[in-house]
């Protein structure tokens, strides 16, 4: 998949991509961030703490859904050669083991200096908004740099 350049890109653009969250994803990213929160890695503490018991048991990082917006926009909007500048993210609903999230977003302005900004969402399988928010990333100036 090649990139798009900043003259290739118009508001309204969109782009998407689904992953199902497993265990293993959970563990991983915790092995990575040190994110080792009793709430996303230990079964007895999500089925019996408060917490657990009001979240419904085990629940994925939310830094874990959030990065698959990394994904967008390195990989599809702008694409290859793009530069990820911010990321805002309202945290709305948990995500659990088994549950497919759906990264989009959608180009709402072109800004100076090559930058696009976009609403940002990550929905789960029953279309629940799971994260919103927005992002601003720089595009390749020139095909060379997208491919």
């Amino acid at each position: 998949m090649r990139g798009r350049t900043y003259d290739e890109i118009s508001i309204g653009d969109t782009g998407s991509f689904s992953k199902t969250i497993t265990e293993s994803d959970i563990h991983s990213f915790s092995a990575i961030t040190a994110d080792f929160n009793a709430i996303h890695v230990d079964e007895v503490y999500a089925t019996t703490s408060s917490l657990g018991k009001k979240m419904g048991g085990r629940i994925a990082q939310g830094m874990l859904s959030a990065s698959l917006f990394s994904t967008l926009v390195g990989m599809y909007i702008p694409g290859k050669g793009a530069l990820y500048v911010s990321q805002t993210c309202n945290f709305k609903r948990p995500v659990k083991i088994g549950d497919t999230i759906t990264a989009e977003c959608r180009v709402i302005e072109k800004m100076e200096k090559f930058r696009i900004r976009m609403i940002t969402t990550c929905k789960n399988q029953r279309d629940e908004i799971v994260i919103e928010g927005e992002a601003i990333a720089i595009a390749a100036r020139q095909t060379e740099d997208v491919v």
